[in-house]
């Protein structure tokens, strides 16, 4: 009788082996990160240098048209400005990267790239809002490098001093937005559609929220309406930042701003677990 000889395989398990996830894939989040971040740096002229371009001739064309005015620059003016206009990129460009990101990839099909991976909500939630983050953080950084030789030229400081509401309103600002931006690219269906929220909705409150001009030379029914617009507590907890000067009660600008972005947080997650306009 012939023996056999069973051997026991030692080869590593095939690709019928689930791989167990435990619960945090932390892989699974760092690269749909990269992605974000490597998707709006593959087109850096358009993402990153022209949002900087675009606040030097905001600068230039506010610093002469103030001379022309007044018959000579302001160093005081230059230093309220830029702090709003460095805010501006945050605003914009958070929005706008998230935003774009899942339009687009509702748009081509490649979003179910995203939404099949072992990545839950929160997870998803995660990886769009810190790439939005790292975009307007980005901006915010060359603008504000860009913008130094306006203050270098005044004679005034870039040098914050108080370090703790330049970070706590710059951060929130980026989650904000990142947020606003995720919601608004999951509701549209068509870039049209982004584009009104864009033009109508961010972009006034942008503009009308304190960052070219105090509210204190405004009546105060305009002063009232201002104080509702959440961006002025944005900007000016930013300006407070640079100058140690705030135009309102920051206490109600800090506990304002974490009940928004803790009310936009809920919404993201609500919307991202119930797959709502993403999901066939």
């Amino acid at each position: 009788m012939s023996k056999v000889t069973t051997l026991k395989s030692t080869a590593p398990a095939g690709p019928s082996e689930a791989r167990e996830f435990g619960a945090w894939n932390g892989l699974g989040l760092w690269t749909l990160y990269t992605k974000e971040v490597k998707r709006f740096m593959r087109v850096w002229p358009q993402t990153l240098l022209a949002p900087i371009v675009s606040n030097l001739l905001y600068m230039t064309v506010f610093v002469l048209a103030f001379a022309e005015m007044r018959g000579g620059g302001s160093a005081s003016f230059i230093a309220f400005l830029i702090p709003g206009l460095i805010m501006l990129g945050i605003l914009n460009n958070a929005s706008a990267n998230t935003s774009s990101s899942i339009m687009t990839g509702k748009l081509m099909g490649s979003i179910i790239d995203v939404l099949m991976p072992p990545l839950s909500y929160i997870e998803l939630a995660i990886g769009y809002i810190c790439g939005g983050m790292t975009r307007g953080v980005l901006v915010a950084v060359a603008t504000t490098i860009g913008l130094s030789m306006f203050a270098i030229y005044a004679g005034q400081s870039m040098w914050p001093v108080q370090w703790w509401a330049l970070f706590y309103f710059g951060l929130s600002a980026a989650m904000m937005m990142s947020m606003v931006g995720i919601i608004s690219g999951i509701w549209a269906e068509k870039f049209d559609q982004l584009a009104v929220i864009n033009q109508f909705i961010i972009l006034p409150m942008s503009f009308l929220s304190g960052t070219f001009y105090s509210i204190h030379g405004l009546p105060e029914v305009f002063q009232t309406i201002m104080r509702i617009n959440p961006l002025f507590y944005l900007i000016d907890g930013f300006r407070y930042g640079f100058s140690g000067v705030a135009e309102s009660d920051l206490k109600i600008g800090v506990i304002l701003i974490a009940l928004i972005n803790i009310v936009l947080l809920m919404t993201v997650l609500r919307v991202l677990k119930s797959g709502w306009r993403l999901k066939a």
